[in-house]
């Protein structure tokens, strides 16, 4: 199915929300890859989404083509497709293309998909029943992840870390941190990009920058979304909710 989208939505011009994901989207390229064609079809329909839409697949082997040919800034993806699992095509894209942020909706609510989508990666994380929720969950995923940050709700933070063992190696890891970098890893896990970290803490990027990859050095962890996962599966209350 490769976008073969035939209606195009006009809502209302005056919608903010509107106004603020078009601005939060400009310059981006997008896949968008969801088993379910009527669901497919209405995403990529939004007029937000259309003019940056690269092409709308229901299977992995296609997404993976559209990765390997256009190399997109986002890719949008469900966990049920027509041909393939979500889950691991979120894995390969990253082999593929790392650059490319993966953001899933998870229809099923169970804390079994939702940590084997964090282990595969995802830079964001919804549940299908949260959109067009007051929450705004997908709204707050286009700000956090287009920079580089990472989005867990507290809903997907809760299931983590209700079924995540104690591990006393993972809290001797986080005990090694220092104040600063254990700070940096708070604001990280809470999504913030270097720039706002730098805001926040009144430190040079280039100094965030260093701590961060401190961070992903003693935690032994492959890159700041894996530092965030870590953090949310072992931190505790070191982690601050979702905002």
């Amino acid at each position: 199915m490769q976008r073969c989208v035939d209606l195009n939505l006009h809502p209302r011009q005056d919608n903010p929300r509107l106004k603020d994901v078009d601005a939060l989207l400009e310059g981006s390229t997008i896949v968008a890859c969801m088993g379910d064609r009527l669901t497919l079809a209405s995403f990529g329909m939004a007029m937000t989404i259309w003019p940056r839409l690269l092409a709308a697949v229901t299977t992995a082997d296609e997404a993976l083509l559209c990765v390997r040919q256009h190399k997109p800034d986002l890719l949008f993806v469900t966990e049920d497709l027509e041909q393939g699992y979500g889950i691991s095509l979120m894995r390969e894209v990253e082999e593929i293309h790392a650059p490319t942020r993966t953001l899933i909706f998870l229809r099923r609510e169970n804390p079994l998909v939702v940590n084997e989508a964090l282990e595969a990666g995802a830079d964001g994380v919804m549940f299908i029943s949260s959109i067009g929720s007051h929450r705004g969950d997908f709204f707050k995923a286009l700000q956090r992840t287009r920079d580089g940050g990472v989005y867990y709700p507290d809903a997907i933070r809760a299931m983590v870390r209700e079924t995540s063992p104690q591990d006393r190696d993972a809290q001797l890891l986080l005990e090694d941190l220092s104040e600063l970098e254990l700070e940096v890893l708070r604001l990280l896990t809470a999504g913030q990009t270097n720039r706002e970290i730098s805001d926040e803490l009144f430190v040079s990027a280039e100094t965030v920058k260093s701590h961060v990859s401190a961070v992903i050095g003693k935690l032994g962890v492959r890159d700041r979304t894996q530092a965030a996962i870590f953090a949310i599966r072992n931190g505790r209350d070191l982690i601050p909710s979702a905002k």
